[in-house]
């Protein structure tokens, strides 16, 4: 797990869209990160769908399919050549994917913002933080982001308890990732580093 790498990456992703989308006068960009991470905590537990009791339909969306969108061959799989060397695709213009990993990873983009956002990138990695509960999990996810949200004050205090905070929620994070939903770090680092690419472009293409 290279945590320095995925934060110096995150770092560069939050400075091109700070480029694009300039910090207004008056601005909390640290709430609106907060409440961002909380919409994706909500989006992830909506694809894993373990806690809902209601359905027979209780399997987390692990595989799906979309379309490529390749700048070469436009989704065809072929840019003259037969097999376009982009997309890696001879003419099935549907990849497979998986959309929990996904939000996993959009989680993970927050999670590293607001640990920059409050200068805290040295984490110390305990799985003593995950509950034996995946759905309990969440729910101490959610707290943990509140807490953030009241603990942004810079007194002594304040600064300790937000760093508790912070590592923990981090840690549960990474524990929910690895004992609930069967993800290896290797599989989520992958993917973060895919969607941190796209996130760029999407911030070059004026998203």
């Amino acid at each position: 797990m290279n945590l320095q790498k995925l934060f110096e990456m995150q770092a560069k992703l939050d400075a091109h869209i700070e480029q694009e989308h300039p910090v207004q006068e008056g601005e909390d960009r640290l709430a609106k990160k907060i409440l961002a991470l909380q919409v994706e905590l909500g989006e992830l537990a909506n694809c894993w769908r373990g806690f809902k009791f209601w359905s027979h339909d209780q399997e987390p969306r692990i595989k799906d399919y979309k379309q490529i969108k390749c700048k070469w061959c436009n989704g065809s799989g072929d840019d003259g050549t037969g097999i376009c060397p982009d997309c890696k695709s001879s003419g099935d213009v549907y990849k497979e994917y998986n959309p929990l990993l996904e939000e996993y990873v959009d989680c993970l983009h927050f999670i590293l913002s607001i640990g920059l956002e409050l200068e805290i990138t040295a984490i110390e990695i305990d799985s003593g933080y995950t509950h034996e509960d995946p759905s309990a999990t969440f729910v101490e996810l959610f707290g943990d982001n509140w807490e953030l949200f009241n603990f942004r004050e810079t007194d002594k205090q304040s600064r300790f308890i937000q760093i508790s905070i912070y590592e923990r929620m981090f840690n549960r994070f990474v524990g929910i990732g690895e004992k609930h939903l069967g993800f290896t770090w290797e599989q989520v680092e992958e993917s973060y580093f895919e969607k941190n690419r796209i996130n760029h472009e999407r911030q070059n293409s004026g998203y």
